[in-house]
């Protein structure tokens, strides 16, 4: 199975090209300009590099949240219109998941961490299960958006026992808190930071390989993105709706 994965949640994008899960060929930079702004430049390049078409790709694997809005709604619109065109399915993968997909540490709980810009945090806990395809991590609840002190009092709530092991591309979003933390309670020492790398797209493309081994797949009808948090404009309209 050839597969186009496409992360164009943040400025730090990527693009990859997988067979199966085998990653062949990937590009992704990092600037203060957002990635679907140069996404199709890269495309170009890698088509042109490899020989290969649009149309020869089985499945179009897609960061479908959370991130930036103007970059998920780039991103998703040109795989809703490659998938209607050449009639291939989609995979929608959270951006999430796809950092905590890349842990390598041992712990059996995994909570992914990623900036959401205006001093907040995008997080989401998962644990790891064993399956006929293998481990896999799995949401235990809803994928969230908050401060920074939010995200450390739910982090303190965690009732389980388990080795926690925190993913994210930038650690330093996490300031100091999480010594502060060790200070105050002895039991969150069995927390630890892992740094993962925010180039998304050869996660995305194999998570998305796994959800076609499942048929757990999208069209170009059903694709949506998972924003987690309103847009400006719907915050504008609320305020000035008076509700």
């Amino acid at each position: 199975m050839l597969i186009l994965a496409l992360d164009t949640s943040s400025p730090s994008g990527s693009l990859g090209f997988l067979r199966d899960d085998g990653v062949i060929a990937v590009v992704g930079t990092s600037s203060a300009e957002i990635y679907s702004s140069r996404v199709f430049r890269h495309l170009e390049f890698l088509l042109n590099d490899l020989s290969l078409r649009l149309q020869d790709f089985d499945l179009f694997a897609v960061a479908a949240g959370p991130g930036s809005f103007t970059g998920l709604r780039v991103g998703l619109a040109a795989v809703k219109g490659w998938a209607e065109v050449f009639g291939k399915p989609i995979a929608a993968v959270s951006a999430l998941e796809a950092v905590a997909a890349q842990s390598r540490a041992r712990a059996a709980k995994v909570i992914s961490v990623m900036d959401a810009r205006r001093k907040e945090l995008y997080w989401g806990v998962y644990t790891r299960r064993e399956s006929q395809d293998g481990a896999q991590i799995v949401l235990e609840n809803h994928e969230l958006v908050g401060t920074r002190d939010e995200f450390f009092r739910s982090l303190e709530n965690e009732k389980s026992t388990e080795e926690i092991t925190i993913a994210t591309p930038d650690p330093d979003i996490l300031g100091s808190a999480i010594s502060e933390l060790q200070s105050l309670d002895g039991r969150m020492r069995r927390i630890s930071i892992e740094r993962v790398s925010p180039i998304l797209a050869p996660e995305i493309g194999r998570l998305g390989w796994l959800r076609a081994q499942r048929g757990d797949l999208a069209d170009a009808l059903t694709l949506d993105a998972n924003y987690i948090r309103r847009s400006d404009a719907e915050l504008h309209w609320k305020g000035s709706s008076g509700s």
